[in-house]
């Protein structure tokens, strides 16, 4: 009786611990499955494709950042204003007759300026990540409203853009549209940093004992000036891509991304062990949130009840995820 108590209760804890570990992924295709059926056009190219360039790949690109930065114990609150400076100075320069080529290198150069402002209220002035973060949000916002007599859109004609504005939300290579490629191309790069590199093993170490960091002779300081800035070159990326896909600049729009990026981050945790970022929980997390948001919408919620069940979902999900996990320990 004993030996058949114990095998049911290891199965019921083999159980727990393969639902713990996988919550996200058993969700997003009960969550599909779901959808499936309840939309006729959920599964069709048409909508598959939108859900992927629209509702993915931008705010992929701004998780990939928060990614790297929670891996390293902190967070980036000013990620909707990295992405709001590069689209703004992108689309002026544009506007006044800049070519793309410029437009993009110093749209994505002021990004990298919210990342090195960050970097230093938190390692020089010692600030703590969250209220630096914050300070830089509320900078950002003013400044965005100032530029634009008050926060007016900067629209951009047709033949302001040129055929290499156009290529860069409008092309496509082997079938697979660019956007999609800069996807690809910034999920290889955030992968082979953070999980196949020194630098990325230092963002751990940083992480999970900041202690421990510190007298191991790693360079702290200079390692989180990399995360903050290399987050803010990201979001700057999806300042770039925003900008191209609507041809205008519209001022605070970045911050649609912020909680939304947050959100899937942490989801993506219950992936590892350890209740660590990594880049394909982050995805997941992702695809999750862009898959609800569209379903949703295809079912007719309106965008309040939208909100409401991202909410519950994100709930749901890492409190089972590590409820089973408590129980299991």
């Amino acid at each position: 009786m004993s030996v058949s108590h114990d095998t049911g209760a290891s199965g019921a804890q083999r159980l727990g611990g393969f639902i713990a570990s996988y919550s996200v992924v058993i969700t997003f295709l009960a969550i599909c499955l779901f959808f499936a059926v309840a939309s006729p056009t959920f599964l069709t190219g048409a909508n598959l494709y939108n859900v992927l360039v629209n509702n993915v790949v931008m705010l992929a690109i701004v998780a990939l950042g928060l990614t790297i930065v929670i891996s390293s114990g902190g967070i980036d609150l000013s990620v909707g204003v990295s992405v709001d400076m590069a689209s703004m100075v992108f689309v002026m320069l544009l506007a006044a007759g800049y070519g793309g080529v410029f437009g993009v290198t110093v749209g994505l150069l002021a990004a990298v300026a919210v990342g090195v402002l960050n970097a230093i209220l938190i390692t020089r002035l010692k600030i703590s990540p969250f209220l630096a973060t914050l300070g830089v949000l509320f900078i950002g916002q003013s400044t965005q409203q100032l530029a634009t007599s008050g926060g007016q859109p900067i629209y951009l004609i047709t033949g302001y853009a040129g055929d290499q504005f156009n290529a860069i939300a409008r092309t496509a290579l082997l079938g697979v549209p660019t956007p999609v490629l800069v996807l690809i191309a910034c999920i290889v790069v955030v992968y082979l940093l953070l999980h196949r590199s020194v630098f990325g093993r230092a963002v751990q170490a940083m992480g999970a004992q900041p202690g421990v960091a510190w007298y191991s002779g790693l360079a702290v300081p200079r390692q989180q000036s990399l995360v903050y800035i290399g987050c803010a070159l990201l979001c700057g990326i999806t300042g770039i891509l925003l900008s191209a896909t609507v041809k205008s600049y519209v001022p605070l729009s970045g911050n649609a991304f912020l909680l939304d990026a947050i959100g899937a981050t942490f989801i993506g945790t219950t992936l590892s062990a350890e209740r660590r970022p990594t880049v394909v929980g982050t995805l997941l997390g992702v695809l999750l949130l862009a898959v609800v948001k569209n379903g949703l919408l295809l079912i007719g919620w309106n965008f309040y009840w939208q909100q409401v069940g991202i909410g519950v979902l994100v709930f749901l999900v890492l409190a089972v995820s590590f409820g089973l996990r408590r129980a299991r320990q």
